[in-house]
């Protein structure tokens, strides 16, 4: 499910050159899950240190925020886009991180296993608590929902806002919405596949598709079926192999890109 959603942003993503975003906004993920642990422990909730779905009250809203604060911080004339994601997303990386370590804070005995989870996901799928399961579930299939709802307009506003304006869209009112759609994929998605390869998610099914095919349309479904056929195929490894699951997840999405990029170069060699 997570993977199915994710798929579905990342066409729009990689054409507005917003793939950038990804990674900030995961960054900002991790300083907020700092937060949130040491939140939950000065308030006496026994549980670990890193729990997306115990502390998801605190995350979602802090990632949410920042993707608002990077959009708008990215169109000011003197803070361009790639230093506005520099400022926030290292920014909230090192907080997060330092704020873990601090002695004034209660934190995990486990402090490098928690950072580690954090950065590249859980172990094993069976890690997930059901609680995080049906909240993956039930906030996947409301972003799915959003997506096809709202395709025409991000369709527009994807290839030309200049005319979707003329037209009555208001683009800044999506852009917001696919910058706060892509800042709850990666906060449900983070406890599996880790802040640091959540991007891959989102990205590299997209540019597999790009690889072969030309049209939205069918990038935006071929996107969603390889994002899916990836995500199964790597749990599947993961479990065989017995290796983290969203590292397996990115590798199998890696060798994906690479047999796309066979094809669409073959496609063109013959073309020509």
């Amino acid at each position: 499910m997570v993977a199915l959603c994710a798929s579905l942003l990342g066409v729009t993503l990689v054409l507005k050159r917003f793939s950038f975003i990804g990674d900030g906004l995961s960054h900002v993920a991790f300083g907020a899950m700092a937060v949130s642990s040491i939140v939950g422990v000065l308030v006496e909730q026994l549980q670990p240190a890193i729990d997306a779905s115990g502390n998801m009250l605190i995350v979602m809203p802090i990632t949410i925020l920042s993707a608002v604060l990077l959009l708008r911080t990215g169109s000011n004339a003197k803070v361009k886009g790639d230093a506005a994601v520099a400022m926030i997303s290292v920014g909230s990386l090192a907080i997060g991180y330092l704020l873990m370590n601090l002695d004034i804070f209660p934190r995990s005995a486990n402090i490098s296993g928690d950072v580690c989870s954090t950065l590249f996901g859980s172990l094993s799928i069976l890690t997930l608590s059901p609680s995080e399961v049906n909240l993956c579930v039930a906030i996947s299939v409301a972003v799915t929902a959003v997506f096809i709802l709202f395709y025409n307009k991000i369709f527009s506003v994807t290839f030309d806002e200049d005319f979707a304006t003329a037209t009555g869209t208001n683009a800044n009112v999506y852009n917001l919405l696919i910058a706060i759609i892509t800042a709850v994929i990666i906060v449900i998605s983070m406890n599996l596949v880790g802040t640091l390869l959540i991007s891959a998610l989102i990205i590299f099914p997209a540019l597999s598709a790009m690889r072969v095919l030309k049209s939205f349309k069918a990038v935006t479904l071929c996107s969603a079926c390889l994002s899916v056929f990836c995500a199964a195929l790597g749990i599947l490894a993961s479990i065989l192999l017995e290796t983290p699951v969203g590292s397996t997840i990115v590798a199998v999405n890696i060798v994906v890109f690479a047999c796309f990029s066979l094809i669409g170069a073959l496609k063109a060699a013959v073309k020509n």
